[in-house]
């Protein structure tokens, strides 16, 4: 879904209260208010939506900014019409990905170097915008569609098996990286021993993380594979994880835990017609 669906979902057939109620011609000013402290991302988003409108701006800061609460971050001037047709549209997008990006920053800072990525759970539609503000806080996209990657997942391997799933994978690309989930130390000896470049070791404790950990490098395997970590892991325990030093640690959690980070719109003193 693109901006202009993103509109179109918002304003539908026009704005009808705005259409009766204030006159055509008429300009303002607004500046758009940080409520919260945060890390902002879709400024950029904005600034286009607001140039389609033919509306003037002057942003204060940018993508990645750190903002405090009452930060004027934006000011708007133009036809009040639109800028009232497109306000709620503009907030939700800078609202939804500054929440995801401060997040992942506070995640980031965590990790102490260990690459934070996302995971495909994201809003239908949104799924562009949202891997950007992980981008933005300091963190990896991962993949951004099914296309991106071969990633061999459980339901994948009930149906044929760890083996031949690797087997079929290779014929399958040579130009793809294969990443396969495995939940125990045997699965992921044998996915290093079959040639596959990541292994994700999915929702196991630190201790079994560290146990598969030593053992890849006992078989001097280590090396030879990017070690994923996921499932269940938190702001409250990603520490934890993050200090076995695995190269990726990848989160829903990014996009499913992240409050929306809260702004306004406020009007300040109309302009001459």
């Amino acid at each position: 879904m693109g901006m202009n669906e993103f509109l179109k979902e918002d304003i539908g057939f026009g704005d009808i209260t705005t259409e009766a109620i204030i006159p055509k011609g008429i300009n303002i000013e607004a500046e758009i208010i940080a409520k919260e402290k945060g890390i902002l991302a879709g400024i950029e988003e904005v600034k286009r939506i607001l140039s389609y409108f033919n509306l003037k701006y002057k942003s204060y800061f940018d993508d990645g900014d750190e903002i405090n609460k009452d930060d004027v971050i934006m000011k708007i001037s133009g036809d009040a019409r639109s800028i009232l047709k497109i306000e709620r549209t503009l907030l939700n997008i800078l609202m939804r990905m500054s929440g995801i990006a401060t997040l992942t920053r506070k995640l980031v800072k965590k990790a102490r170097g260990v690459k934070i990525a996302g995971t495909r759970k994201t809003t239908p539609g949104f799924r562009y915008f949202e891997k950007k503000a992980i981008e933005i806080g300091g963190g990896d996209p991962h993949r951004y569609n099914l296309s991106d990657c071969i990633l061999i997942k459980d339901n994948h391997i009930a149906i044929v098996g760890l083996e031949e799933a690797i087997i079929r994978a290779k014929k399958a690309s040579f130009t793809k990286k294969i990443e396969i989930e495995v939940s125990d130390v045997e699965d992921a000896i044998k996915a290093c021993e079959l040639g596959v470049d990541i292994v994700m070791l999915d929702n196991l404790s630190p201790d079994k993380v560290k146990e598969v950990l030593d053992e890849l490098k006992k078989r001097n395997l280590r090396e030879k594979v990017i070690v994923e970590i996921s499932g269940g892991i938190t702001l409250e325990n990603i520490e934890e994880y993050a200090k076995l030093k695995p190269d990726v640690i990848s989160l829903g959690y990014l996009t499913t835990n992240s409050k929306w980070l809260d702004m306004s719109l406020k009007l300040t003193n109309p302009v001459s017609k």
